[in-house]
């Protein structure tokens, strides 16, 4: 498969599923248009300038009406929510982590009142980052995600666990344990047990090496929560591909490898 010919396929999907959605008669671009080009962005996994310089220069046939570039980033920021059609529905057992993605040096914390990275260590050395919180069913898929700064404890993702009381049992290391009590739905397993909950690490692992999701270049609240919305719609897309077939032991093995652009 081209990649002309995988955009112009992940655009019928993004399509399929955006069709109640209709277009602003002031509009440019067709909504199923907005996110695809959100989705290949937080794919290839680079900054504005670089995508937009490829974007116009191999794919401008695709997106004959494409806007001036910063146009183009914030209608992203300002259309993410378009990406709550590609979260998975939740199943019997889930798995939370967060994850840490690196924003800026640490000497440039401050310059902003927008950034919403906090400083902390990681790796043995301090950053600037923020900490999106993912929660997938036994899949693999991602059902709900939010983002907080790094100085935030994992007890912040609780209201995270408690929207899915009724319908999930949600696992979790035992960083998530609150003093004052938990969510009834939420099991805090010590280490070395449950190794179900190491599906969430193979997840992290793909934006990671694909998407080059553990430093990006934003720096404002709006558009880093943008590209993780679109990073997480894009994961959900991808690793549905050919359909999630399990093997003869019931293990699905998920894989974007074969999309990196």
């Amino acid at each position: 498969m081209t990649t002309i010919d995988f955009i112009t396929e992940l655009f019928c999907r993004i399509d399929d599923r955006m069709q109640s959605l209709a277009k602003h008669p002031q509009a440019v671009l067709w909504p199923s248009e907005i996110v695809t080009l959100g989705v290949l962005h937080a794919l290839k996994g680079v900054g504005n300038r670089a995508f937009y310089r490829r974007l116009t220069r191999d794919y401008r046939l695709l997106f004959p009406r494409l806007p001036e570039r910063t146009r183009l980033f914030r209608q992203l920021k300002t259309h993410q929510r378009w990406t709550l059609l590609f979260l998975a529905p939740p199943t019997l057992l889930g798995v939370i982590d967060r994850y840490g993605i690196e924003l800026i040096h640490p000497i440039r914390q401050g310059r902003s009142p927008k950034q919403i990275g906090r400083k902390g260590l990681s790796n043995h050395r301090r950053i600037v980052r923020a900490k999106p919180c993912l929660l997938v069913n036994h899949r693999g898929q991602v059902i709900e995600w939010l983002a907080a700064p790094a100085n935030a404890h994992d007890t912040w993702f609780h209201p995270l666990v408690q929207h899915f009381q009724d319908r999930t049992v949600i696992l979790a290391d035992r960083g998530f344990r609150a003093r004052l009590g938990n969510p009834p739905n939420l099991k805090c397993c010590p280490r070395g047990t449950w190794n179900d909950r190491m599906l969430v690490e193979t997840v992290f692992s793909m934006p990671t090496l694909i998407s080059h999701f553990k430093k990006i270049m934003h720096r404002v609240v709006g558009y880093v929560l943008a590209r993780l919305a679109f990073t997480v719609a894009a994961f959900n897309l991808l690793i549905q591909w050919d359909g999630l077939q399990p093997d003869d032991k019931g293990f699905i093995s998920l894989s974007i490898a074969q999309f990196s652009l």
